[in-house]
């Protein structure tokens, strides 16, 4: 996977329709007791904790990416849901756009051990908010559009949820 968010984005006027990478992923949802849970992953590489997803395989159509990559990330089988929106952001190799799916637990597995996640943890909804790595993921999760997390802020100010998104971290 492209890394962690370039704090020095391009331009529009500098990027080409061909340099734009996508990826999917899904917001992963169990029943437990005490209400339900969210699986959210850690990659060590990045130090980070985000949603499950990943780049598709040549010719793969994004929906069907988004199930793989929760299925190799969390080890479940799982079922897609609705489409629950997009996150979009800089990377090194420039703008990436991924697709989120809502998704529901089929069947608990095992893991893969492959390095690019080391750990998964089932959190409810407010344990994922303050876990996730990145607001934009967190917009995902409460279903507010990415501009409202988005807009740059001080700790004198809040964002201004009308302002233009100019960190487009995730």
């Amino acid at each position: 996977m492209t890394g962690a968010p370039n704090p020095n984005p391009r331009t529009d006027a500098e990027t080409n329709a061909a340099d734009v990478r996508f990826a999917a992923g899904g917001l992963l949802w169990r029943d437990a007791d005490g209400g339900r849970r969210l699986a959210v992953v850690h990659r060590p590489r990045y130090d980070d904790w985000t949603l499950p997803k990943g780049k598709p395989e040549a010719d793969e159509p994004l929906d069907e990416t988004a199930l793989r990559e929760v299925r190799e990330e969390t080890g479940c089988a799982v079922e897609r849901g609705r489409f629950a929106g997009t996150v979009t952001y800089e990377t090194d190799a420039g703008p990436k756009v991924v697709l989120f799916w809502r998704m529901t637990l089929v069947e608990e597995g095992t893991r893969e051990t492959d390095g690019e996640v080391d750990e998964v943890a089932w959190l409810t909804p407010e344990e994922a908010r303050t876990r996730l790595s990145y607001p934009a993921e967190r917009a995902i999760l409460d279903h507010r559009p990415v501009t409202e997390v988005l807009a740059p802020a001080t700790e004198d100010v809040e964002p201004d949820a009308d302002a233009e998104p100019t960190d487009r971290s995730r």
